[in-house]
């Protein structure tokens, strides 16, 4: 099954004042690369699973952002992430926080699905949704002018799907008595995130 796409808007380096978001919003971010310490954050997609996704162009230099911050730093507000400990590192680098309130489908894959190597986005929606993404716009320039209707629609597709893949992860953890297991991972992120940015991104701290 194709993926079904929702409403987009665009916003410019923050969320509108009046917005009024759910207690629990997914959230993915396009940089120019994949280094936190070295690529800058050109876009930040948030959907709530309510109305539709909206898409935050981010400038450079970066200007505040004092709605997007509340909502990242809110401790009611759960955040959804896949491969939260990129995002994390780069908005936290970016706007000097820390977000609260983290949950990644990735690690809850690794520690739910243990039958199989395959935790990236596009595995999950195939598997636990029956729904095919496209990944063609995932190296393009994001820091350009202007983005396409295809990155536009990538860049959406990214966050739609991860509160019913959550809703199926945490059934799967819950089952195998592993739910606590993945919460105390998620809350380790902000330090995994700090340990990245300074330096120990390459190393295992634990290993002998």
């Amino acid at each position: 099954m194709e993926s079904k796409l929702s409403k987009i808007y665009i916003h410019h380096d923050d969320l509108p004042s009046d917005l009024c978001l759910t207690n629990q919003v997914a959230i993915d971010t396009e940089t120019l690369g994949l280094n936190p310490a070295r690529d800058r954050l050109c876009l930040i997609q948030i959907n709530d699973g309510k109305e539709g996704t909206h898409l935050i162009r981010i400038s450079s230099p970066i200007k505040p952002a004092p709605n997007l911050i509340k909502v990242l730093e809110s401790k009611k507000i759960q955040k959804l992430f896949h491969f939260a400990r990129f995002d994390v590192a780069v908005m936290t680098k970016s706007y000097g926080i820390s977000i609260n309130n983290i949950y990644c489908t990735k690690i809850a894959s690794k520690i739910a699905r243990t039958y199989t190597d395959k935790h990236s986005l596009k595995s999950l929606c195939d598997e636990l949704l029956n729904i095919t993404l496209s990944k063609e716009e995932q190296s393009s320039d994001w820091g350009a002018e202007e983005l396409t209707d295809s990155q536009k629609k990538y860049a959406a597709n990214d966050v739609i799907y991860l509160h019913k893949i959550k809703q199926c992860l945490d059934s799967m953890l819950e089952r195998e008595n592993r739910i606590d297991l993945a919460k105390s991972c998620f809350e380790f992120i902000n330090t995994q995130v700090e340990l990245d940015l300074r330096g120990w991104g390459n190393q295992n701290i634990f290993d002998h």
